[in-house]
This record gives structure tokens, C-alpha cells and sequence, in this order.
């Protein structure tokens, strides 16, 4: 098993407005492995439960990929249906943290989003990106679907454009086409200014009435109660699709590419 599986990381700071930031990241276009993934929603879960923390900003490491989905070298190692569960259920994990969080998530996506990284781009409350943020729902590409992000980039963008990204699933989509769908609630040209907007949001936030913005983040989930054993059964799916001979051969595949 590659080493590559073992590397990562996940760092939180909380600045004195109360503003947590959470930063993920990985040596392979911050792909990331099933500890890293769980790390993060456990992360995440903490800082909901921190009477310190106001807001969240979520964002990964470096200046190029936001996150280029769960692990390759993982996903290659599976030979069995429960582990394949176990596998896809990381992003479902982290999608579930953020969803039930009774913190509004800022989300900074400075770069490419691929498979795993659409869905956390759709499960923060509100996404800045840059101009180079494109996105792509790989997985059928691969032998297996979208299935564990889908109900969230669905929720967000709607089934028409969610489709368009599962069947599409070479076809890159610009940053301008992710807001437009709803994606990304800003774009900007750089990172300087998308941090800059970030950090003024944040701020508004922090002194706004905790109680009223953890009721708005209720409302806004509202619909989603069965989420956990939604995404449970969606990770199942691809789990045991992932077996499957066809899937192997595409990931070999995909590999030599």
C-alpha cells in the first residue's frame, strides 16, 4: 500500500473574533485519505460544539486543487464490500459534520475540485472561489458514480446541473458556469481578494447573534434529518460497485493514463 495513504494533514486556528480556521491538505492535490477524512469531520464537530467558535472557514492547502477527491491509492487497495463502505463513506463523514455543524462554514476554494471536493464545496453555508475553480464529477469515469456527494451538490445546485456533472464526468466546468449554478456564491480573480472578502464576511459574522445564525443554518438544512443513513447506503453503493470487474479494469485503466 502506498505511503501516499499515510501522509496529510488537517489544522485548525481560532483567531480572537472567534473565527476557526480549518485547513486540510495533502502532498497529491490535497486527495485525501479515509483518516485524513475523518479527522476533518471530527474536526468540524468539535469546533460546533466550542462555545469559543463564532464562524468556520474551511480551505486546503497550497495554491492550486481545492481537493481532488478521496485517495486513488486507497480506492485501488479495496478487495472487499466492507471496506469499500468504509472507504466511501469518508467525504459522506465530512458532508454529515458540516451538515449537522451548528456553525455557518465559510468554504475557500482557491482552486480545481474534483469528485469529493464538489460535495464539500456544496456542504459549506456559503463558498467563495477563485476563477481558477473549476469542477468535475469524475466518477463514472472510474466505474462508479457520484453517489455520496450527489444529495449535496444536488441540494446546491439543483438535479439538472448535478446530472450534467455525473454524466459529463471528463468534461471540466468553469468557476463562472459553478456560480452561476449556485455553487460558488463569489468568484474572484485572485486569491488576495477572495481572502480579503472571506475575512470581511467572517468578520460580520462573528458579531452577529449566534443563536439566530445556528437557527438560519437549521432552516437552511431543513429536509436533510436522514442524511446519515442516506449517505450510509449511497457509500454501500459504491462500495460494492467498486469490486465489480468492469470498475477494476477502468481504474487500471485510468492508471496507465
Amino acid at each position: 500500500m502506498s505511503e501516499a495513504i499515510h501522509q496529510g494533514h488537517v489544522e485548525v486556528s481560532i483567531d480572537d473574533r472567534g473565527v476557526a480556521n480549518v485547513e486540510f491538505g495533502h502532498p497529491l492535490s490535497n486527495s485525501l485519505p479515509g483518516k485524513i477524512l475523518q479527522k476533518l469531520a471530527n474536526t468540524i464537530t468539535d469546533l460546533g460544539a466550542n462555545d469559543a467558535v463564532k464562524v468556520i472557514v474551511l480551505k486546503s492547502a497550497g495554491d492550486r486543487a481545492f481537493c481532488a477527491g478521496a485517495s486513488f491509492d486507497e480506492l485501488i487497495s479495496i478487495k472487499d464490500l466492507d471496506t469499500g463502505k468504509v472507504f466511501f463513506s469518508g467525504f459522506a463523514n465530512v458532508i454529515n459534520a458540516c451538515r449537522k455543524c451548528p456553525k455557518l462554514i465559510i468554504g475557500r476554494v482557491q482552486g480545481k475540485a474534483v469528485g469529493g471536493g464538489v460535495g464539500v464545496a456544496s456542504a459549506v453555508d456559503y463558498c467563495f472561489a477563485t476563477k481558477h475553480a473549476a469542477v468535475k464529477l469524475s466518477e463514472l469515469a472510474v466505474g462508479i458514480g457520484p453517489f455520496v456527494v450527489g444529495p449535496a451538490v444536488e441540494r446546491k445546485i439543483g438535479t439538472s446541473a448535478m446530472s450534467q456533472l455525473a454524466i459529463n464526468a471528463t468534461e471540466w466546468r468553469t468557476a463562472r458556469w459553478a456560480q452561476e449554478m449556485g455553487l460558488y456564491a463569489e468568484i474572484f480573480d485572485t486569491t488576495e481578494e477572495m481572502d480579503a472578502s472571506i475575512d470581511e464576511l467572517a468578520t460580520k459574522l462573528s458579531g452577529s447573534n449566534p443563536e439566530a445564525m445556528e437557527l438560519l443554518k437549521q432552516i437552511f438544512w431543513q429536509g436533510t434529518e436522514h442524511w446519515d443513513d442516506l449517505l450510509s447506503e449511497r457509500a454501500a453503493m459504491s462500495g460494492k460497485l467498486v469490486l465489480s470487474d468492469f470498475t477494476v479494469n477502468a481504474i487500471n485503466n485510468f492508471k496507465k493514463k
